[in-house]
């Protein structure tokens, strides 16, 4: 795979002070690949942001530092979503939001491929909205040469 031409198609939706930015991520890697790298400690500090705490269930805790800014405060939450090997949710405090991860096979059911679904929602004036859909392009390029 070409990782400087990594296709991210991304929608933003509004609604007074709440956000929701969508992604959908081709990766030509099977889903056993990609779903450390949004369920694991390790996958997630790899291309998101450093892993203080993650307990791998629902309800468990999770804490990540540095999710808007390299070295930035640490944000506790829980997570709220676990589907082994689809569906990862982490509900954060404050304006973090929720970070939902969805992994579903490639284009025509291609088991070598993975389309990974992003969704993070928040709340917050529209300069963190328009940060926050600039910085997810980047992450995805991290997440494609991590795998």
């Amino acid at each position: 795979m070409d990782r400087d031409a990594l296709p991210a198609a991304g929608a933003a939706g509004t609604l007074g002070d709440r956000h929701v930015l969508r992604f959908t991520v081709p990766l030509g890697r099977p889903e056993e690949d990609v779903w450390p790298a949004v369920a694991d400690r390790g996958g997630l500090a790899s291309w998101l942001a450093a892993v203080d705490v993650l307990e791998p269930r629902l309800g468990g805790a999770i804490v990540l530092r540095g999710l808007d800014e390299p070295g930035g405060p640490a944000v506790s939450g829980t997570v709220t979503a676990w589907d082994v090997e689809r569906v990862a949710e982490y509900s954060l405090r404050g304006d973090a939001g929720r970070l939902r991860f969805h992994l579903e096979p490639g284009e025509h059911g291609d088991r070598d491929a993975t389309v990974l679904r992003v969704t993070h929602t928040f709340e917050g004036p529209d300069h963190l909205r328009r940060a926050r859909l600039a910085a997810w392009p980047a992450r995805f390029h991290h997440l494609a040469t991590a795998l």
